[in-house]
């Protein structure tokens, strides 16, 4: 390590710890867990890959493989990892333009650049990514995998959706005369249904005690626990096969999905390649490191397990996505909605995490065949379902209450993430934060006048002398070079906070002007951080007065 480098972060999996003291009961509560969220995970993982333009085994696989490194070697106690609905615009696009061969390896050096933002101790830097851009891009990308999923839920007989926005709506429009009412009723009785099931049984606790002593319904009540997903993927498949309803499904259209474990292999490398990748890596890095950071933020607040440690969840975010391409896998992040059941269900460890892995890898190789018959319009309804619980759409009633930089940033980043690309957003909105950022601390800073004769004038400095303010101090410069006497300039510089290098040479300019008209210039009051730079820079040496 070269001299002068912060210490790298160690490598220590959270596992390690929690497994200190593991009880019975811990691993009891671990295992059902686990089972819980391996059963919520199965219809997600086919859905986000055939929405991302993937065949249903790479969703499976990566929840299986990423999921277990994840749990096993990340830095949270309860975050579940996997394929996110986040990552269907992203990973639609890139195989739109690239094709699947470069995903992988846009993937596996996504890994890497993960892995080295974790190891360099740079997983704090992701909470400076302001609230209000993180809400207009989530939000965005909500809308994006509601429309990538039209067509399917219409049952429309498009061979391939186009990856932007506007072509998108066009291909809809055109397609529309198509529209096939058998698929679209699976899919509306789906959407209806996932919102109706966590609702239906949840009465007051007097009422659910009456309820309870009838035999039949207390059965019925039992069956409530069982996640909304699974009931509409196992029900709607068996109407649809049961009425021989004429609409496309897993097999029809993937030819069903492998009853075997994924194969190890290497895709085509070139640096070359590598290079051409280099947005959709910068892309795949960037989201996944925000999307599991804030899962892991989630994970915090609703458990009492301890905090999680960004950096080692991002070694370990770099491990997943570095290995699962070589099984034909897609991205992987931790994913919100199965932390918070995995949380819900009583998880005490990551060996949860690990479970839920084992339990999807349990349910590929015993009921595989079973997946051809599922509907692509229910899947369909599952993934609007989950775009809508994504978005956080009370925000826009939200924006009156906030300042118009909140606003712009927030609905400009919403409004380009749908129109261009997640990154585009991103950089807009980062841009945005940083412009408007500077307008507002050099809105704070002012130069007051406190006292005024012929011999002196004393200034009271406010907030940060910074590039952004440097114009403030031209008035005063102004004023002394209109004086046709001498001149002294005092300046009171016990509220100023900090100074940069620009903030010094308009105070350098200040001072020749003053020497200038034959008079001095001083600052008092000086706090460590100003005093340290006029000292190191030896302007300290050539004022008049210098405290």
């Amino acid at each position: 390590m070269l001299k002068g480098m912060p210490p790298l972060a160690p490598f220590r999996p959270r596992l390690i710890q929690d497994l200190k003291g593991y009880t019975r009961d811990k691993f009891t509560r671990d295992v059902g867990a686990g089972v819980t969220v391996g059963i919520v995970a199965l219809p997600l993982a086919m859905a986000f890959a055939i929405a991302s333009g993937l065949k249903p085994e790479a969703g499976l696989w990566t929840a299986i493989i990423a999921g277990f490194i994840i749990s096993a070697l990340g830095g949270t106690s309860m975050q579940i990892g996997g394929p996110a609905g986040a990552f269907i615009v992203i990973v639609y696009g890139i195989v739109e333009r690239y094709g699947v061969a470069n995903l992988l390896i846009a993937t596996a050096s996504a890994g890497v650049l993960l892995f080295l933002l974790g190891l360099f101790r740079l997983g704090t830097l992701v909470r400076y990514v302001p609230v209000s851009v993180v809400i207009g891009f989530t939000n965005g990308i909500a809308v994006l995998i509601a429309l990538s999923q039209v067509r399917d839920l219409f049952g429309l007989e498009i061979a391939k959706m186009p990856a932007d926005f506007f072509s998108q709506i066009a291909a809809i429009a055109g397609h529309i005369g198509g529209l096939n009412l058998y698929a679209l009723g699976l899919g509306v009785v789906c959407v209806i249904g996932l919102f109706i099931w966590p609702r239906l049984w949840a009465v007051d606790s007097q009422f659910r005690r009456q309820l309870d002593k009838i035999e039949t319904v207390s059965a019925l009540r039992a069956t409530s626990r069982v996640p909304a997903p699974v009931v509409a993927l196992v029900s709607l498949s068996l109407l649809a096969w049961a009425l021989s309803l004429p609409v496309e499904t897993i097999g029809t259209r993937f030819g069903g999905i492998p009853q075997s474990g994924p194969v190890f292999e290497l895709p085509a490398f070139s640096w070359e390649t590598v290079r051409l990748l280099v947005t959709p890596t910068l892309t795949i890095a960037l989201l996944g490191a925000i999307e599991s950071l804030l899962c892991a933020r989630v994970a915090d607040q609703l458990s009492d397990a301890p905090k999680h440690d960004p950096n080692q969840e991002l070694m370990a975010q770099g491990i997943a996505n570095t290995v699962v391409p070589f099984f034909g896998g897609m991205p992987a992040t931790g994913t919100i909605a199965r932390t918070v059941t995995n949380i819900r269900s009583g998880a005490a460890s990551p060996v949860a995490g690990m479970v839920h892995a084992g339990t999807l890898a349990a349910v590929v190789l015993l009921a595989a065949p079973l997946a051809a018959h599922i509907p692509l319009a229910v899947l369909a309804g599952v993934l609007l379902f989950v775009a809508w619980n994504m978005g956080e759409w009370r925000e826009f009633g939200r924006l009156k209450q906030f300042s118009n930089h909140y606003r712009l940033m927030m609905v400009s980043t919403f409004l380009v993430t749908i129109v261009f690309d997640l990154t585009v957003a991103v950089e807009l909105g980062l841009v945005l934060a940083v412009v408007l950022f500077v307008r507002r601390q050099s809105d704070i800073f002012r130069a007051e006048a406190i006292s005024r004769n012929e011999q002196q004038i004393t200034f009271r400095l406010f907030g940060s002398l910074f590039f952004g303010a440097v114009a403030k101090i031209d008035p005063i410069v102004t004023e002394v070079e209109r004086s046709s006497t001498p001149v002294n300039v005092m300046l009171d510089a016990t509220h100023l906070i900090s100074l940069d290098t620009t903030g010094l040479d308009a105070l350098e300019q200040l001072h020749k002007a003053v020497e200038k008209r034959g008079g001095h210039l001083g600052l008092v009051g000086l706090n460590p951080q100003p005093k340290s730079l006029m000292e190191r820079s030896g302007f300290a040496a050539k004022l008049h007065t210098f405290q």
